[in-house]
């Protein structure tokens, strides 16, 4: 392993293991809740409940339960933009990187995201339509420069595949990675870094194979 990617993981793992603040335990828990049950299923007491503060004293970190979900959905792109934009910077800086390196990380990154932070897989999925226009179309703004981080990694990688394909390749390996919500429970699975590993592998495959198509 290379010490740059030594270093991402060493930060990765620094990063689980930190002590959640107040406000971010409130929006996990929130997260885990709104996705069990849906964002009308779930009343503020019940978040209080979870993070062991009544009901109203939510409203000392939140004003409703819609400002939860808005920072939830808009947070997870903005750091997914954030930790993509990272990665590629970080890595082109370093001595001996190459567009494969690229694009290993990004998959890294998002296979991070996608075994760690299923229920908002899930709040984006059901509850995106539910945010204030002004938030939804910051979400959709995120994600496509978020697409466009991997476009660039991705024909570089492989110069013959046109623009358009290789986005649509982009936007088929995260749906292939954002599947984690629907697999069997956690505990039925191999272990997380086997099942990192084998999503790493059908990213992979899935990109080689739309190059060799093209």
């Amino acid at each position: 392993m290379s010490t740059n990617a030594a270093d991402r993981t060493a930060a990765r793992a620094v990063s689980r293991v930190a002590a959640p603040t107040r406000r971010e335990q409130i929006l996990r828990e929130a997260a885990r809740l709104f996705a069990e049950r849906g964002f009308h299923g779930v009343g503020v007491d019940e978040i209080g409940a979870a993070v062991g503060i009544s009901g109203p004293g939510l409203y000392r970190h939140f004003p409703g339960k819609d400002a939860m979900l808005a920072e939830l959905l808009v947070g997870i792109s903005e750091r997914l933009l954030a930790g993509g934009r990272l990665r590629v910077t970080e890595d082109a800086a370093s001595s001996g990187s190459s567009p494969r390196d690229l694009l290993d990380a990004l998959i890294e990154g998002h296979i991070d995201f996608a075994l760690d932070d299923r229920p908002l897989i899930t709040l984006h999925d059901r509850e995106l339509d539910r945010l204030r226009d002004t938030d939804r179309k910051r979400v959709r703004q995120l994600q496509r420069q978020y697409v466009e981080v991997w476009v660039e990694v991705v024909r570089a990688l492989y110069p013959a595949l046109a623009e358009d394909e290789a986005r649509v390749t982009v936007h088929a390996v995260f749906g292939l990675l954002n599947s984690t919500p629907h697999l069997a429970r956690p505990e039925a699975l191999p272990g997380r870094e086997a099942t990192a590993a084998l999503l790493h592998r059908l990213a992979r495959g899935a990109f080689e194979a739309a190059a060799e198509a093209s």
